[in-house]
């Protein structure tokens, strides 16, 4: 009988090697795959997309723009190709939420500082008062990375249109008028295409946490 065991012994090993290696393929495939939405103005709540844009469901992209960083340089999205961003608004003298969300994208940016695929781009609301040497002071004071971080500048038209038309960023509809003020706390996840991939709240931790780990699944969707 030890001999008929023995005999079979390999056999018995490779087969139950077999079993978990199916197993295991089995397991993996019938997991969801992690992979991020592509959101068109339809999917999003009314209140923060332009009335021009409510059933707009397919191939919504990020305009082209041309904006003064502090540097004093023009940013495009030739700065943005074939790069994975974050985007926010913010303005310099705001004493509220802005303070929360640019400490929060200074850790984004610690975070991804070594990696050449994310870069992140602030929007000032209040062009007329954030000149570039504005921008530039607030840059230096917060620990901004030029390579990484762009905090843009330039036509108020322009930054409002982007805002409402492009990033889905805003409540309330607008003409970027001197008497036209937009505050949001969003930021917005934006893939290789100029897509939408994710929104979150810029001043809530928890979301920052998500974000981070969106970024990781947007990039390995890359790797794929």
């Amino acid at each position: 009988m030890g001999s008929f065991f023995a005999k079979y012994k390999l056999f018995g090993l490779v087969f139950l090697g077999l079993s978990a290696i199916i197993i295991y393929l089995f397991y993996n495939a019938l997991q969801p795959e992690n992979v991020l939405p592509v959101y068109q103005p339809n999917m999003v709540d009314q209140s923060l997309v332009d009335s021009t844009l409510y059933y707009k469901k397919k191939y919504h992209t990020i305009a082209d723009f041309a904006l003064l960083n502090q540097n004093g340089d023009t940013i495009t999205q030739e700065n943005y190709k074939d790069k994975i961003y974050v985007a926010d608004f913010f303005f310099t003298t705001c004493p509220t939420i802005c303070p929360i969300m640019t400490k929060n994208m200074g850790e984004i940016q610690a975070a991804i500082l070594d990696d050449p695929n994310i870069m992140l781009l602030s929007h000032s609301v209040t062009p007329v008062i954030d000149s570039v040497p504005q921008l530039k002071k607030y840059a230096l004071e917060k620990g901004v990375v030029d390579s990484k971080w762009n905090l843009v500048t330039g036509d108020k038209k322009q930054i409002y249109e982007l805002a409402r038309k492009s990033y889905l960023a805003v409540k309330t509809d607008g003409d970027g008028g001197p008497y036209d003020m937009i505050h949001t706390e969003n930021f917005i996840l934006v893939d290789k295409e100029k897509r939408i991939r994710g929104f979150y709240d810029g001043t809530n931790r928890e979301e920052i946490n998500k974000l981070l780990e969106d970024i990781k699944i947007l990039e390995a969707s890359y790797k794929d």
